[in-house]
């Protein structure tokens, strides 16, 4: 846990201390919670426990992470009231979400039907990804945009339907 903390204080310059961001800061909860639902839902298949949980994170951070999505280690989630990951979302290592991020499904279908979002992704404000789509590793999805395809690796995305509208 204290190392998460090491990621907030590099991704965030006004996080001050680690009791400042174990007090304040409303992604460490809801990845706290999560992690604490997935363990239910995916180890021990308490799946109505693990919905609690995750219902419980909910309503304390605003931050809607369902139990059967696999969030990677060093995750940063800042001002994240309104973001909501689905199911069988993935969040790879090192990825930044904003306030209002969807990382969401696009109809009733049943296996995979969220995004993959490789490494070190960063999706802006009010974005939403949508579908059974990858994003590469290091993309930047910019504020409002929405994601319904693929993405290659170091791209940058923008508009609606995003395009890839530069590459690193």
């Amino acid at each position: 846990m204290f190392k998460y903390f090491d990621t907030v204080r590099q991704r965030d310059p006004a996080a001050r201390s680690g009791l400042e961001i174990a007090l304040t800061y409303p992604g460490v909860h809801a990845l706290a919670a999560h992690r604490l639902a997935h363990h239910l839902h995916a180890r021990l298949r308490l799946k109505t426990l693990a919905r609690f949980v995750s219902h419980l994170g909910r309503f304390f951070t605003g931050i809607e992470i369902h139990p059967g999505a696999t969030i990677g280690r060093n995750v940063f989630i800042d001002h994240g009231m309104g973001i909501v990951i689905g199911e069988t979302a993935v969040v790879e290592e090192g990825c930044t979400l904003y306030q209002g991020v969807t990382l969401g499904g696009t109809g009733k279908a049943r296996g995979k039907r969220h995004p993959t979002l490789r490494r070190g992704v960063v999706v802006g404000c009010g974005a939403a990804v949508l579908g059974d789509i990858t994003l590469g590793e290091n993309v930047k999805v910019g504020a409002g945009s929405v994601v319904v395809r693929d993405v290659p690796d170091n791209c940058t995305v923008v508009g609606i339907p995003a395009r890839v509208v530069g590459v690193d």
